[in-house]
């Protein structure tokens, strides 16, 4: 039987002290009884010899210094995992608040995960089909890969999340086969309650809560359940993907707020901020979620992760975009001005790479001539901005040729391309066949990032010419 400590140190926030507390662990769970006898869960997060600073989960209203029991139970955090967690909702503490009961465990397991052997993760190979064109050809997600979302204020990176888990599949497989060995798990954090009603909502309307585990964190949760939001999200994903060899897809959104409220915690401990007010773990913090991203040897199963975060003022450079980017494999940048212009999803095409992509495309995977595809569409919708530019300071009129082609090539690549509607799903086919229709807009001679044999085959003047008819 453990031992129980009566009374408090002192309390700050959402942290209370305790002294002369031998033999604990970090990260430790702590249950606190009130003088009401009501209960409370807790975690320890700092240790000065025997001096423990408790993170209270729900909160330190209420409590005593005088009466407050503490009882250290001798583990960290473990949630409760079974095969029926899917097509459940969770809070971001991984307690069931969708009135289904409690999930009856097959075993408990540690939110903080185990660390990856590097030797023994095997390269992302193939990819996952989202059916949006513009992610499927230019920034293909691959199986195992660590694939931010950079947004921005008000933009539509939920609908965004919403038709990615409504259409996500595994690749090369039938129609049937996609779904079959795939989950998705999504953990929402400081989400507003109609934002939440808004992706639970969508995912039984399309069909697809079956195979979703939601974890959900409102504005008005204590922060310290939103830093263990994104922990038990990735518990559940690990578990489905190592143990029941499912291929899964976290969406997470907003790392943002998870970084605040990090911020905030930090904070609250005296701790000295770095750059923004953030702590100067911040890198390592977010390195041990994006991190648990992989394929292990010996496993069939895999977890890739989507992380959508805002940027603060659109800026790119901010800590949490600028240190998601150096730990993650490439990003899908949003633009403000193509979404102001109506266009969805969004994608700011140059900006946006997946660096994993060239390894799980090709011959074998998606098409033989995807690559090509790809970086002639890069290569000429980069032409397009210098046409632009050009075009503003001198006038349409007075361009080249080729230079109005481009042109005529951008406002087209943008309409049919990027612009989708939101219950679209594109095959990969059918992204490869719009891509070779907008670069037979241009003359053959402008295409070359392209292997002569493809130009021959897929040159496709006719199509482009329907796809002028219909501007």
């Amino acid at each position: 039987m453990g031992l129980e400590y009566i009374g408090l140190n002192s309390i700050n926030g959402p942290l209370v002290v305790l002294d002369n507390v031998p033999r604990v662990s970090y990260e430790e769970m702590v249950t606190l009884m009130l003088a009401d006898g009501t209960s409370r869960l807790g975690r320890v997060v700092q240790i000065d010899g025997e001096r423990v600073v408790i993170q209270v989960f729900e909160g330190t209203s209420g409590l005593s210094l005088q009466n407050t029991r503490t009882k250290l139970m001798g583990r960290p955090m473990q949630i409760p995992l079974s095969y029926e967690i899917l097509g459940r909702v969770f809070s971001g503490s991984g307690k069931p608040i969708d009135g289904l009961g409690e999930v009856y465990a097959e075993r408990y397991a540690d939110v903080n995960g185990s660390p990856i052997n590097p030797v023994s993760r095997v390269y992302p190979r193939n990819y996952i089909k989202t059916g949006i064109s513009s992610i499927d050809c230019l920034m293909t997600l691959i199986r195992g890969q660590k694939l931010p979302i950079f947004s921005g204020s008000g933009m539509q990176h939920n609908k965004l999340a919403v038709q990615i888990v409504k259409q996500a599949g595994l690749a090369g497989e039938g129609e049937g086969e996609q779904t079959k060995n795939f989950g998705i798990v999504f953990a929402a954090m400081g989400v507003k309650n109609d934002v939440a009603d808004y992706f639970r909502r969508s995912f039984e309307q399309a069909g697809v809560m079956d195979r979703v585990v939601m974890f959900l964190n409102l504005s008005n949760d204590p922060i310290i359940e939103r830093i263990l939001t994104p922990k038990c999200a990735l518990t559940a994903a690990e578990y489905l993907a190592f143990e029941h060899d499912m291929h899964i897809l976290v969406v997470m959104t907003d790392i943002t707020a998870y970084c605040e409220a990090l911020r905030e915690f930090s904070s609250s401990k005296g701790e000295i901020p770095g750059r923004k007010g953030y702590p100067g773990y911040l890198y390592s913090d977010l390195a041990s979620l994006y991190e648990r991203a992989g394929i292990i040897e010996g496993h069939s199963g895999s977890v890739t992760q989507i992380p959508i975060l805002t940027m603060p003022n659109d800026d790119i450079t901010h800590p949490v975009p600028d240190l998601t980017g150096y730990i993650t494999e490439g990003q899908i940048v949003l633009d403000r001005n193509l979404d102001q212009t109506g266009i969805y999803p969004p994608v700011a095409v140059l900006p946006s790479l997946s660096r994993l992509m060239k390894d799980g495309i090709g011959e074998g995977y998606t098409r033989a001539d995807h690559s090509d595809v790809a970086n002639q569409l890069f290569a000429s919708y980069a032409s397009v901005q210098d046409a632009r530019a050009l075009a503003s300071v001198i006038g349409e009129e007075e361009l080249s040729e080729i230079d109005r082609k481009y042109l005529e090539y951008g406002r087209m690549f943008e309409k049919h391309f990027l612009n989708q509607g939101f219950d679209e799903n594109r095959t990969i086919q059918q992204t490869l066949s719009l891509g070779w229709k907008l670069l037979s807009l241009l003359p053959k001679s402008a295409l070359d990032r392209i292997d002569n044999k493809w130009i021959e085959q897929y040159y496709d003047e006719e199509g482009a010419k329907s796809l002028l008819e219909t501007a």
